[in-house]
Protein backbone atom coordinates (compact mmCIF):
# COMPACT_ATOMS: atom_id res chain seq x y z
CA UNK A 1 0.00 0.00 0.00
CA UNK A 2 1.22 3.42 -1.01
CA UNK A 3 0.66 6.45 1.24
CA UNK A 4 0.78 9.99 0.11
CA UNK A 5 3.13 13.06 1.69
CA UNK A 6 0.12 13.78 3.71
CA UNK A 7 -0.55 10.36 4.83
CA UNK A 8 2.87 10.31 5.72
CA UNK A 9 3.21 12.58 7.99
CA UNK A 10 0.26 11.98 9.88
CA UNK A 11 1.64 8.66 10.48
CA UNK A 12 4.90 9.80 11.57
CA UNK A 13 3.90 12.70 14.09
CA UNK A 14 2.27 9.88 16.22
CA UNK A 15 4.97 7.25 15.91
CA UNK A 16 7.70 10.42 17.29
CA UNK A 17 5.60 11.60 20.05
CA UNK A 18 5.34 7.45 21.16
CA UNK A 19 9.30 7.11 20.49
CA UNK A 20 9.94 10.23 22.46
CA UNK A 21 7.88 8.98 25.57
CA UNK A 22 9.50 6.16 25.59
CA UNK A 23 12.86 7.07 25.47
CA UNK A 24 11.63 8.92 28.70
CA UNK A 25 10.31 6.37 30.33
CA UNK A 26 13.17 3.66 29.49
CA UNK A 27 15.98 6.70 30.62
CA UNK A 28 17.40 6.85 26.54
CA UNK A 29 18.98 10.25 26.62
CA UNK A 30 17.47 12.79 24.27
CA UNK A 31 18.79 15.55 23.00
CA UNK A 32 17.83 17.94 25.83
CA UNK A 33 19.74 15.37 28.00
CA UNK A 34 23.06 15.77 25.76
CA UNK A 35 22.91 19.40 26.06
CA UNK A 36 26.14 20.84 27.10
CA UNK A 37 26.53 23.06 29.47
CA UNK A 38 28.90 26.11 29.59
CA UNK A 39 30.18 28.66 31.25
CA UNK A 40 28.97 32.08 30.85
CA UNK A 41 31.80 34.42 30.37
CA UNK A 42 30.64 37.60 30.66
CA UNK A 43 29.27 36.69 34.22
CA UNK A 44 33.02 34.91 35.25
CA UNK A 45 34.81 38.25 34.31
CA UNK A 46 32.61 40.36 36.38
CA UNK A 47 33.09 38.18 39.25
CA UNK A 48 36.98 38.77 38.78
CA UNK A 49 36.78 42.24 38.43
CA UNK A 50 33.74 41.93 41.50
CA UNK A 51 36.50 40.39 43.66
CA UNK A 52 38.92 42.67 42.83
CA UNK A 53 37.04 45.90 44.73
CA UNK A 54 38.09 44.25 47.96
CA UNK A 55 41.40 45.94 48.74
CA UNK A 56 41.01 48.55 45.78
CA UNK A 57 43.59 51.55 46.07
CA UNK A 58 43.39 54.88 44.55
CA UNK A 59 46.23 54.08 42.22
CA UNK A 60 44.17 51.68 41.15
CA UNK A 61 45.81 48.34 42.29
CA UNK A 62 44.39 45.99 44.46
CA UNK A 63 45.90 44.88 47.66
CA UNK A 64 44.48 41.75 49.41
CA UNK A 65 47.13 39.70 51.52
CA UNK A 66 45.50 37.14 54.09
CA UNK A 67 44.27 38.00 57.05
CA UNK A 68 44.09 41.73 56.07
CA UNK A 69 40.63 43.42 56.45
CA UNK A 70 40.47 43.33 53.10
CA UNK A 71 41.03 39.50 52.93
CA UNK A 72 38.10 38.77 55.61
CA UNK A 73 35.66 41.13 53.68
CA UNK A 74 36.09 39.52 49.99
CA UNK A 75 35.67 35.74 52.10
CA UNK A 76 32.39 37.19 52.96
CA UNK A 77 31.35 37.95 49.86
CA UNK A 78 32.25 34.70 48.58
CA UNK A 79 30.68 33.25 51.47
CA UNK A 80 27.23 35.07 50.68
CA UNK A 81 27.69 34.32 46.81
CA UNK A 82 28.04 30.31 47.41
CA UNK A 83 24.96 30.79 49.63
CA UNK A 84 23.20 32.83 46.87
CA UNK A 85 23.70 29.47 44.80
CA UNK A 86 21.97 26.77 46.90
CA UNK A 87 25.33 25.54 48.32
CA UNK A 88 25.47 24.84 51.90
CA UNK A 89 28.74 26.65 53.58
CA UNK A 90 30.96 25.80 56.59
CA UNK A 91 34.26 27.65 57.64
CA UNK A 92 36.74 24.81 59.14
CA UNK A 93 39.17 25.09 61.79
CA UNK A 94 41.61 26.28 59.23
CA UNK A 95 39.68 28.99 57.65
CA UNK A 96 39.31 27.05 54.39
CA UNK A 97 35.41 28.23 52.89
CA UNK A 98 33.67 25.00 51.97
CA UNK A 99 30.33 25.07 49.71
CA UNK A 100 28.85 22.00 49.06
CA UNK A 101 26.22 20.81 47.06
CA UNK A 102 24.43 17.51 47.59
CA UNK A 103 24.20 14.56 45.02
CA UNK A 104 21.82 11.99 44.42
CA UNK A 105 23.94 9.53 45.36
CA UNK A 106 24.65 9.72 49.55
CA UNK A 107 27.05 6.83 49.06
CA UNK A 108 29.07 8.71 47.01
CA UNK A 109 32.50 10.71 48.14
CA UNK A 110 32.61 14.78 47.00
CA UNK A 111 34.21 15.91 44.05
CA UNK A 112 36.05 19.23 45.36
CA UNK A 113 37.27 22.17 43.25
CA UNK A 114 38.77 25.42 43.73
CA UNK A 115 41.85 27.49 44.54
CA UNK A 116 42.55 30.69 46.77
CA UNK A 117 41.56 34.88 47.10
CA UNK A 118 44.45 35.74 48.77
CA UNK A 119 47.46 37.73 47.41
CA UNK A 120 51.28 38.75 47.06
CA UNK A 121 51.75 42.43 48.02
CA UNK A 122 51.20 44.31 44.61
CA UNK A 123 49.80 41.23 42.94
CA UNK A 124 47.22 41.13 40.82
CA UNK A 125 43.64 39.82 40.30
CA UNK A 126 43.79 36.52 38.32
CA UNK A 127 46.13 34.73 40.23
CA UNK A 128 44.08 31.91 42.70
CA UNK A 129 40.99 33.90 41.67
CA UNK A 130 40.59 32.64 38.28
CA UNK A 131 40.27 29.08 39.78
CA UNK A 132 37.69 30.39 42.51
CA UNK A 133 35.25 32.54 40.57
CA UNK A 134 35.19 29.62 37.76
CA UNK A 135 34.66 27.06 40.54
CA UNK A 136 31.48 29.29 42.05
CA UNK A 137 30.44 29.80 38.21
CA UNK A 138 30.39 25.82 37.39
CA UNK A 139 27.90 25.60 40.32
CA UNK A 140 25.83 28.36 38.69
CA UNK A 141 25.82 26.78 35.61
CA UNK A 142 24.30 23.37 37.23
CA UNK A 143 21.86 25.53 39.18
CA UNK A 144 20.23 26.74 36.29
CA UNK A 145 20.41 23.99 34.41
CA UNK A 146 19.08 21.59 36.83
CA UNK A 147 21.69 19.47 36.98
CA UNK A 148 21.90 17.01 39.49
CA UNK A 149 25.34 14.73 40.25
CA UNK A 150 25.13 11.82 41.41
CA UNK A 151 28.41 12.59 43.68
CA UNK A 152 28.40 15.89 46.14
CA UNK A 153 30.60 18.73 44.94
CA UNK A 154 32.44 20.78 47.06
CA UNK A 155 33.49 24.65 45.93
CA UNK A 156 36.67 24.78 48.34
CA UNK A 157 38.49 28.41 48.83
CA UNK A 158 41.78 28.25 50.87
CA UNK A 159 42.88 30.82 52.52
CA UNK A 160 46.59 32.30 52.88
CA UNK A 161 48.13 30.15 49.62
CA UNK A 162 50.38 32.92 49.10
CA UNK A 163 51.77 32.90 52.75
CA UNK A 164 52.35 29.21 52.78
CA UNK A 165 49.43 27.11 51.21
CA UNK A 166 47.87 27.09 55.11
CA UNK A 167 44.19 25.87 54.31
CA UNK A 168 45.39 23.10 51.94
CA UNK A 169 48.40 22.03 54.08
CA UNK A 170 46.09 21.95 56.89
CA UNK A 171 43.72 19.54 54.86
CA UNK A 172 46.01 17.32 54.12
CA UNK A 173 47.36 17.66 57.57
CA UNK A 174 51.00 18.80 56.50
CA UNK A 175 50.68 22.03 58.32
CA UNK A 176 52.65 22.07 61.71
CA UNK A 177 52.12 24.30 64.61
CA UNK A 178 55.49 25.49 63.97
CA UNK A 179 54.01 27.65 61.37
CA UNK A 180 51.38 29.55 63.93
CA UNK A 181 54.32 31.78 64.32
CA UNK A 182 55.03 32.60 60.49
CA UNK A 183 54.16 36.00 60.44
CA UNK A 184 53.01 37.64 56.81
CA UNK A 185 53.11 41.15 55.17
CA UNK A 186 50.19 42.39 57.04
CA UNK A 187 52.10 42.04 60.49
CA UNK A 188 49.83 38.79 61.65
CA UNK A 189 51.15 35.42 62.41
CA UNK A 190 49.91 32.43 60.83
CA UNK A 191 48.08 31.15 64.18
CA UNK A 192 46.36 34.97 64.68
CA UNK A 193 45.29 34.88 61.04
CA UNK A 194 43.57 31.70 61.42
CA UNK A 195 41.80 32.99 64.46
CA UNK A 196 40.93 36.35 62.41
CA UNK A 197 39.72 33.94 59.99
CA UNK A 198 37.27 32.28 62.18
CA UNK A 199 39.40 29.26 62.76
CA UNK A 200 41.00 27.69 65.36
CA UNK A 201 44.22 26.75 65.90
CA UNK A 202 43.69 25.10 69.15
CA UNK A 203 41.51 22.34 67.23
CA UNK A 204 43.70 22.30 63.53
CA UNK A 205 43.43 18.85 63.36
CA UNK A 206 40.10 19.07 62.72
CA UNK A 207 40.50 20.12 59.59
CA UNK A 208 41.94 17.44 57.92
CA UNK A 209 40.61 15.04 55.44
CA UNK A 210 41.65 11.45 55.37
CA UNK A 211 43.30 10.09 52.14
CA UNK A 212 40.23 8.73 49.87
CA UNK A 213 37.34 10.64 51.34
CA UNK A 214 37.15 12.66 48.54
CA UNK A 215 36.30 11.27 44.99
CA UNK A 216 39.02 14.01 42.92
CA UNK A 217 39.78 17.46 43.52
CA UNK A 218 40.68 20.09 40.63
CA UNK A 219 41.73 23.14 40.24
CA UNK A 220 41.73 25.90 38.06
CA UNK A 221 44.89 27.92 37.52
CA UNK A 222 46.56 31.03 35.53
CA UNK A 223 49.84 29.13 34.18
CA UNK A 224 51.84 32.08 35.89
CA UNK A 225 54.59 31.73 32.69
CA UNK A 226 54.42 32.32 29.19
CA UNK A 227 54.34 28.87 27.39
CA UNK A 228 50.66 28.48 26.25
CA UNK A 229 50.85 32.19 24.87
CA UNK A 230 54.21 31.24 23.13
CA UNK A 231 53.03 28.55 21.88
CA UNK A 232 49.19 29.54 20.68
CA UNK A 233 47.76 26.85 23.13
CA UNK A 234 44.54 27.13 25.18
CA UNK A 235 44.77 24.49 28.01
CA UNK A 236 47.65 23.13 29.94
CA UNK A 237 47.22 19.70 31.35
CA UNK A 238 49.19 19.81 34.28
CA UNK A 239 51.24 16.90 34.51
CA UNK A 240 52.32 17.52 37.88
CA UNK A 241 53.24 20.47 40.37
CA UNK A 242 57.23 20.37 40.95
CA UNK A 243 59.51 19.48 44.03
CA UNK A 244 61.69 22.19 45.56
CA UNK A 245 64.66 22.17 47.64
CA UNK A 246 66.65 25.32 49.46
CA UNK A 247 69.78 25.58 51.12
CA UNK A 248 71.83 28.55 52.10
CA UNK A 249 75.40 28.15 50.80
CA UNK A 250 78.02 30.11 53.49
CA UNK A 251 81.18 30.91 51.92
CA UNK A 252 84.17 32.09 54.60
CA UNK A 253 87.26 33.40 53.40
CA UNK A 254 89.05 35.90 55.24
CA UNK A 255 88.24 40.03 55.18
CA UNK A 256 91.04 42.36 54.30
CA UNK A 257 92.52 45.74 53.28
CA UNK A 258 91.24 45.54 49.90
CA UNK A 259 94.24 48.51 48.82
CA UNK A 260 96.89 46.70 50.55
CA UNK A 261 96.40 42.91 50.06
CA UNK A 262 97.18 41.57 46.44
CA UNK A 263 95.17 39.93 44.04
CA UNK A 264 96.70 36.67 44.25
CA UNK A 265 96.61 36.59 48.13
CA UNK A 266 93.25 37.28 48.60
CA UNK A 267 90.52 34.98 49.89
CA UNK A 268 87.51 36.62 48.34
CA UNK A 269 84.08 34.98 49.62
CA UNK A 270 82.53 37.27 47.21
CA UNK A 271 84.35 36.37 44.37
CA UNK A 272 83.79 32.69 44.91
CA UNK A 273 80.03 33.60 45.30
CA UNK A 274 80.40 34.80 42.27
CA UNK A 275 82.48 31.78 40.55
CA UNK A 276 79.63 29.64 42.25
CA UNK A 277 76.50 31.71 40.95
CA UNK A 278 77.66 31.21 37.51
CA UNK A 279 78.33 27.18 38.31
CA UNK A 280 74.82 26.73 39.62
CA UNK A 281 73.71 27.94 35.82
CA UNK A 282 76.00 25.78 34.28
CA UNK A 283 75.33 22.98 35.76
CA UNK A 284 71.65 22.64 36.09
CA UNK A 285 71.60 23.43 32.33
CA UNK A 286 73.89 20.52 31.79
CA UNK A 287 71.26 18.14 32.46
CA UNK A 288 68.15 17.27 30.34
CA UNK A 289 64.23 18.16 31.27
CA UNK A 290 62.93 21.43 32.56
CA UNK A 291 64.46 21.53 36.35
CA UNK A 292 65.84 24.74 37.60
CA UNK A 293 68.44 26.52 39.40
CA UNK A 294 68.58 29.57 41.23
CA UNK A 295 70.57 31.98 43.29
CA UNK A 296 68.01 34.56 44.22
CA UNK A 297 70.02 35.82 47.55
CA UNK A 298 72.92 37.30 48.34
CA UNK A 299 74.47 39.13 51.38
CA UNK A 300 77.93 39.80 51.98
CA UNK A 301 80.23 40.93 55.04
CA UNK A 302 81.19 43.48 55.93
CA UNK A 303 79.90 45.62 52.87
CA UNK A 304 82.36 47.66 52.91
CA UNK A 305 83.50 48.98 49.01
CA UNK A 306 87.53 49.10 50.61
CA UNK A 307 87.26 45.51 52.48
CA UNK A 308 87.96 42.35 50.82
CA UNK A 309 84.15 40.00 51.68
CA UNK A 310 84.92 37.65 54.18
CA UNK A 311 81.71 36.18 54.33
CA UNK A 312 78.63 35.56 52.42
CA UNK A 313 75.44 33.97 52.88
CA UNK A 314 73.85 32.91 49.46
CA UNK A 315 70.35 31.23 48.34
CA UNK A 316 70.35 27.85 46.84
CA UNK A 317 67.09 26.94 45.05
CA UNK A 318 66.45 23.55 43.01
CA UNK A 319 62.82 22.49 41.86
CA UNK A 320 61.54 19.75 39.55
CA UNK A 321 59.02 16.97 38.83
CA UNK A 322 61.23 14.47 40.37
CA UNK A 323 63.22 13.88 43.99
CA UNK A 324 65.75 12.03 42.01
CA UNK A 325 66.35 14.92 39.48
CA UNK A 326 66.63 17.43 42.52
CA UNK A 327 69.31 15.42 44.10
CA UNK A 328 71.42 14.36 41.21
CA UNK A 329 71.57 18.55 40.13
CA UNK A 330 72.55 19.16 43.92
CA UNK A 331 75.13 16.76 44.20
CA UNK A 332 76.90 18.07 40.56
CA UNK A 333 76.33 21.28 42.13
CA UNK A 334 78.25 20.48 45.30
CA UNK A 335 81.18 19.33 43.32
CA UNK A 336 81.29 22.21 41.23
CA UNK A 337 81.25 24.05 44.75
CA UNK A 338 84.40 21.97 45.82
CA UNK A 339 86.93 22.95 42.71
CA UNK A 340 85.83 26.62 43.65
CA UNK A 341 86.53 26.39 47.31
CA UNK A 342 89.94 24.78 46.61
CA UNK A 343 91.03 26.99 43.91
CA UNK A 344 89.73 30.37 46.09
CA UNK A 345 90.79 28.91 49.60
CA UNK A 346 87.25 29.76 50.51
CA UNK A 347 85.22 27.55 52.46
CA UNK A 348 81.71 26.31 50.92
CA UNK A 349 79.06 25.02 53.20
CA UNK A 350 75.24 23.82 52.10
CA UNK A 351 73.14 24.37 55.07
CA UNK A 352 69.68 22.45 54.20
CA UNK A 353 66.69 24.74 55.01
CA UNK A 354 63.13 23.25 56.15
CA UNK A 355 61.13 25.01 53.44
CA UNK A 356 60.93 22.04 50.77
CA UNK A 357 58.18 20.64 49.14
CA UNK A 358 58.17 17.55 47.71
CA UNK A 359 56.84 16.79 44.17
CA UNK A 360 53.52 16.28 43.42
CA UNK A 361 51.87 14.46 40.30
CA UNK A 362 48.64 14.74 39.19
CA UNK A 363 46.07 11.74 38.68
CA UNK A 364 47.18 10.67 34.96
CA UNK A 365 43.15 9.00 34.61
CA UNK A 366 42.25 12.67 35.52
CA UNK A 367 44.63 14.04 33.27
CA UNK A 368 43.44 12.30 30.67
CA UNK A 369 39.74 13.33 31.12
CA UNK A 370 40.92 17.42 30.99
CA UNK A 371 42.73 16.63 27.46
CA UNK A 372 39.29 14.59 26.18
CA UNK A 373 37.23 17.71 27.72
CA UNK A 374 39.60 19.96 26.32
CA UNK A 375 39.51 18.02 22.45
CA UNK A 376 35.57 18.06 22.83
CA UNK A 377 35.34 21.82 23.15
CA UNK A 378 37.90 22.71 20.24
CA UNK A 379 40.69 23.74 22.64
CA UNK A 380 44.27 23.54 21.82
CA UNK A 381 46.40 21.75 25.02
CA UNK A 382 49.30 20.53 25.78
CA UNK A 383 50.84 18.43 28.63
CA UNK A 384 53.46 20.24 31.32
CA UNK A 385 54.54 20.77 34.29
CA UNK A 386 53.55 23.51 37.26
CA UNK A 387 57.05 25.26 38.29
CA UNK A 388 54.89 27.33 41.15
CA UNK A 389 53.51 25.80 44.31
CA UNK A 390 49.66 25.52 44.16
CA UNK A 391 46.90 23.98 46.66
CA UNK A 392 46.24 21.18 44.25
CA UNK A 393 50.40 19.89 45.39
CA UNK A 394 48.59 19.48 49.36
CA UNK A 395 45.51 18.09 47.89
CA UNK A 396 47.12 15.38 45.73
CA UNK A 397 48.55 13.66 49.39
CA UNK A 398 45.04 12.88 49.80
CA UNK A 399 42.78 12.70 46.74
CA UNK A 400 43.43 11.94 42.93
CA UNK A 401 43.88 15.71 41.40
CA UNK A 402 44.22 17.47 38.87
CA UNK A 403 45.16 20.54 37.41
CA UNK A 404 44.09 22.92 34.20
CA UNK A 405 46.27 26.46 33.25
CA UNK A 406 45.03 28.76 30.85
CA UNK A 407 47.33 31.45 29.18
CA UNK A 408 49.20 34.10 31.40
CA UNK A 409 49.73 37.43 29.06
CA UNK A 410 53.51 37.68 28.74
CA UNK A 411 53.91 35.11 31.14
CA UNK A 412 53.47 38.20 33.75
CA UNK A 413 52.08 36.75 37.42
CA UNK A 414 52.32 38.49 41.11
CA UNK A 415 52.14 41.76 39.31
CA UNK A 416 49.40 44.25 38.64
CA UNK A 417 50.18 43.87 34.99
CA UNK A 418 49.13 39.93 35.64
CA UNK A 419 46.09 39.76 32.77
CA UNK A 420 44.25 36.43 31.42
CA UNK A 421 41.33 37.26 28.81
CA UNK A 422 38.34 36.71 29.37
CA UNK A 423 38.39 33.74 26.78
CA UNK A 424 40.70 32.05 28.11
CA UNK A 425 39.17 31.98 31.40
CA UNK A 426 35.74 30.92 30.11
CA UNK A 427 38.02 27.88 28.11
CA UNK A 428 39.56 26.78 31.55
CA UNK A 429 36.32 27.08 32.96
CA UNK A 430 34.65 24.77 30.85
CA UNK A 431 36.61 22.20 30.84
CA UNK A 432 36.86 22.47 34.25
CA UNK A 433 32.50 21.53 34.20
CA UNK A 434 32.63 19.09 31.28
CA UNK A 435 35.46 17.41 33.63
CA UNK A 436 33.68 17.16 36.55
CA UNK A 437 30.64 16.37 34.54
CA UNK A 438 32.65 13.23 32.84
CA UNK A 439 34.36 12.35 36.64
CA UNK A 440 30.52 12.48 37.96
CA UNK A 441 29.40 9.68 35.51
CA UNK A 442 33.22 7.63 35.66
CA UNK A 443 34.42 7.58 40.06
CA UNK A 444 33.06 5.69 41.78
Amino acid sequence: MYLSEKQKAMHIKPLATVLYFMALILGISTNAQKKSFTVNQDRLEHRIFDLANFGLQKNGETERVAFSDADIAAREWVIQTMKSLGLTVTVDVAGNIIGKRQGSDTSKKPISFGSHIDRVPHGGNYDGCVGSMAALEVMEVLKENKVKTKHPLEVIVFPNEEGGVMGSRAMSGNLSTTAFGVVNSTGFSMGEGIMRLGGDTTRIMEAIRKKGSMAAFLELHIEQGGILEKEGLNIGVVEGIVGLKWWDVTFTGFANHAGTTPMDARQDALLAAAKFIVAVNEVTNSFEGSQVGTVGRIKAEPGAPNVIPGNVVASLEIRDLSSQVIENVFQAIQAKAKEISTDSSVEIKFNPLDTTADPALTDQGIQKEIENSAKDLGLTFKYMPSGAGHDAQDMARIAPTGMIFVPSKGGISHSPKEFTSAKDMANGANVLLNTILVLDKKLD
